[in-house]
């Protein structure tokens, strides 16, 4: 009976051996797929945020790097001539003091050819002038009774008595110029001040 019961669970054994052998390949290959899967999609994600933001970091740099070249290169340009300008000056400076000398009864009983020369003096002036304005170069004159000011004004005197509080022009000695927005040479000036200082005004201050 032993060796009935022997062959009859036999055939269920092996049928059972069989299907536990055709499922393991199958773990096996669900195993394998889900590890050539790789990381999970968190991950993924993650890595390609960063990756964006350094990106877009990377881009903005390169323009601001790119903007401040072009602003350099701009200033380079404005400025490169501002040694040559302020040799210049002095040549306006000239030009003017020439006219100045001539007072007007005097140029008004000159002969024509002194006239003439005036007006050509003066009209040299006006185009170096005019010369200055296209290369971004303006005159400073500041007006009498105008406050001084130290950032656009040289103080070359000071003149006590007059009708000007104290601390403003009351004469300008030469005209002072701008290249762009850099002072180029101060105005040269000479200001006001009164004998009863502390009461008007006080000292002028000269210092920027």
């Amino acid at each position: 009976m032993t060796e009935e019961k022997k062959t009859t669970e036999t055939p269920e054994a092996a049928e059972n051996l069989a299907e536990s052998l055709a499922e393991e390949p199958a773990s096996q290959g669900e195993a394998e797929d889900a590890a050539a899967a790789g990381p999970d999609i968190a991950a993924l994600e993650a890595e390609n945020a960063d990756l964006k933001d350094r990106l877009l970091r990377a881009a903005a740099e390169m323009e601001n790097t790119r903007k401040r070249a072009e602003r350099k290169a701009a200033d380079d340009a404005r400025y490169a001539v501002s040694s040559f300008a302020r040799d210049m000056l002095e040549v306006s400076d000239n030009l003017r003091r020439a006219v100045a000398t001539l007072k007007p009864e005097e140029r008004e009983a000159a002969a024509d050819g002194v006239k003439a020369m005036a007006e050509g003096v003066e009209m040299t002036e006006r185009q170096l002038l005019a010369t200055f304005e296209r290369h971004g170069i303006k005159e400073i004159t500041p007006k009498p009774g105008e406050r001084f000011d130290p950032n656009l004004h040289e103080a070359m005197f000071e003149v006590p008595g007059t009708e000007h509080p104290t601390g403003s022009v009351v004469h300008v000695l030469e005209a002072g110029y701008m290249i762009g927005d850099r002072l180029l040479r101060a105005a040269r000036v000479g200001v006001a001040k009164n004998e009863d200082g502390a009461q008007n005004g006080g000292k002028v201050d000269t210092t920027a």
